[in-house]
């Protein structure tokens, strides 16, 4: 099977499918500012200004050891992001309560190391899950909630409390 596109390694401060699409906005922009200054170079003017990327769009260049000095480099990054954004595998994690940036980034090393070095996480809130986390994909939900406990165990749990309400 031909892989659809190149396999990058995504940098741990890239957690979402989100903030793959600010990489590629970035990139789009560079782009942008890039071919203004190739135009701006021909027509002889100024000194050109220095450009400016984030962390993360630098990180992630880094990596994977990418060149976007020529605009064909750029395009082709730039379809190769799209192919990526569209393929990559999406674990959905549903919380009780809002996860701080050090835990999803530990999380995103374990399913990078575990699952695929593409995937990203999206991250859901829903208090009603009263502790733990529901994780879906493509093909499978777990739910690893207190509620889904209690929902498991209902029958259960409502035997021990007749037998309580009995020993009264």
């Amino acid at each position: 099977m031909n892989e659809p596109y190149v396999h990058f390694v995504l940098p741990l401060s890239v957690i979402s499918k989100v903030e793959v699409s600010r990489l590629l906005s970035e990139l789009e922009r560079v782009d942008d500012e890039q071919t203004q200054a190739a135009v701006r170079e021909k027509v002889a003017s100024s000194a050109q200004p220095q450009l400016m990327v984030s962390r993360q769009f630098a990180d992630f260049l880094a990596q994977n050891k990418l060149v976007i000095n020529t605009a064909q480099e750029r395009a082709q990054l730039i379809k190769q992001l799209h192919l990526l954004k569209e393929h990559m595998p999406v674990i959905h994690m549903t919380f009780a309560v809002d996860a701080d940036r050090e835990s999803l980034t530990k999380l995103t090393q374990w399913v990078r190391t575990s699952i695929s070095p593409q995937a990203v996480i999206e991250v859901g809130l829903q208090p009603a899950l009263i502790a733990g986390v529901s994780v879906r994909t493509t093909n499978h939900i777990h739910d690893l909630s207190m509620r889904g406990v209690i929902k498991k165990n209902h029958g259960v749990l409502v035997k021990e409390l007749e037998a309580l309400r009995g020993n009264r």
